[in-house]
């Protein structure tokens, strides 16, 4: 039975590679065929967007800014016989954790959701991410004596995954979900976060630090007015991160400005994540995913007033380009002027940004509508 269904599934739902990476779909071309889900995509610049396009559940929008020389964020949706499943995944410290993330993490929740009879509970998203992290701190392990700085690599991680009209959100780090929600018969919309965020800066995640290591009273430590994880990163969670996790790759040939002085007697960090499930009412028009680059320079109430006040097409494109220019304007500049500055330099104006808007149609969700064929879109890998 178990078998059967697995295979079912991965008829369904087939494995993605990186074949499309230079235009940032796999298993779609620009027109939107062969599973894209329709829409138009492109690119102008170091920004990539597939305007709109159909998913289990109403429509959606999505698109990504590069900032540093290589894309650390990465992204991806994917729609088929278990709901919908969305990820953000906001790399640091390089790509490779956020790449193996976006290769693994659907993968083993696809796998565990098949174990667990076609179900998804949060206990099979929490298992698909400590999946996840296993098998990067086995790679980490595997090519430490060659490349040692892969263990400083890390990725906040965001899970949204639509299933029975009931939404999963699971997150680790500062990437973040928000609920546009009708309010009354006004035409008026509540921007309703529906992410924890696991931050430094945040005080409850100061004060929960210093609750796990009440012995250390370097554990938070304000640095060019920053809160941080032993001075070091600001988020307390996410997948790899490993030399804050495991003594054994807190030592050389790691650079030294990630070693710690003192013995790691418990991990500094966790890939634990925060899981919250919501039941999908009929007043819920849309969520809005995305990486932290996007909250620096939006609020959530202006992110969903932006989709709220536009069409559906090419939404996710004006929250980035809403982004940039706050962040233009930030530096006395304009946006013109931002555009025309390429990636490494850029990122002294604003992070990589990734978004997808996923639109709700409460008809389509009663229905349980399984998209056919399915939809599976990945970020591009570098721009």
């Amino acid at each position: 039975m178990l078998q059967a269904l697995m295979n079912l599934l991965s008829l369904c739902w087939k494995p993605f590679g990186h074949g499309a990476a230079d235009i940032g779909v796999t298993g779609s071309s620009l027109s939107g065929g062969g599973g894209g889900g329709g829409g138009r995509e492109g690119k102008d610049g170091l920004l990539w967007f597939r305007d709109v396009g159909k998913y289990g559940s109403g429509d959606f929008s999505m698109a990504v800014v590069q900032a540093n020389q290589v894309l650390e964020d990465q992204s991806q949706i994917e729609s088929g016989p278990l709901g919908t499943f969305v990820g953000i995944y906001d790399g640091h410290g390089g790509p490779d954790a956020a790449r193996y993330t976006c290769d693994h993490l659907f993968r083993n929740f696809k796998a565990i959701s098949a174990e667990s009879g076609g179900v998804v509970t949060a206990e099979t998203i929490e298992r698909a991410f400590r999946q996840t992290e296993d098998g990067y701190t086995a790679l980490v392990s595997d090519l430490w004596s060659t490349r040692p700085p892969i263990a400083n690599a890390g990725s906040c991680c965001l899970v949204g995954v639509i299933f029975q009209q009931t939404l999963f959100v699971a997150n680790l780090g500062d990437s973040r979900v928000v609920l546009g929600k009708k309010v009354g018969n006004t035409g008026g919309m509540a921007a309703i976060q529906l992410s924890t965020e696991h931050n430094a800066n945040l005080e409850d995640i100061r004060n929960e630090l210093k609750g796990l290591h009440p012995n250390d009273p370097q554990v938070v430590v304000l640095k060019h007015g920053v809160w941080r994880v032993k001075g070091i990163i600001q988020v307390s969670r996410s997948i790899g991160d490993v030399y804050m996790k495991k003594e054994q790759f807190n030592c050389e040939p790691l650079n030294p400005k990630f070693r710690l002085p003192e013995p790691m007697n418990m991990p500094y960090m966790t890939a634990n994540p925060t899981i919250f499930s919501h039941p999908l009412q009929p007043n819920d028009s849309f969520l809005i995913f995305a990486s932290d680059g996007l909250w620096e320079h939006l609020s959530n109430e202006k992110a969903v007033d932006i989709v709220n006040s536009n069409p559906h097409v090419g939404s996710a494109k004006k929250l980035v380009k809403a982004a940039l220019h706050e962040a233009a304007k930030k530096r006395e500049m304009r946006y013109s002027d931002l555009h025309k500055i390429d990636k490494k330099v850029r990122r002294h104006f604003h992070d990589d940004i990734s978004v997808i808007v996923l639109f709700l149609n409460h008809d389509l969700i009663s229905r349980g509508t399984v998209l056919d064929p399915p939809l599976s879109i990945r970020s591009a890998l570098n721009h």
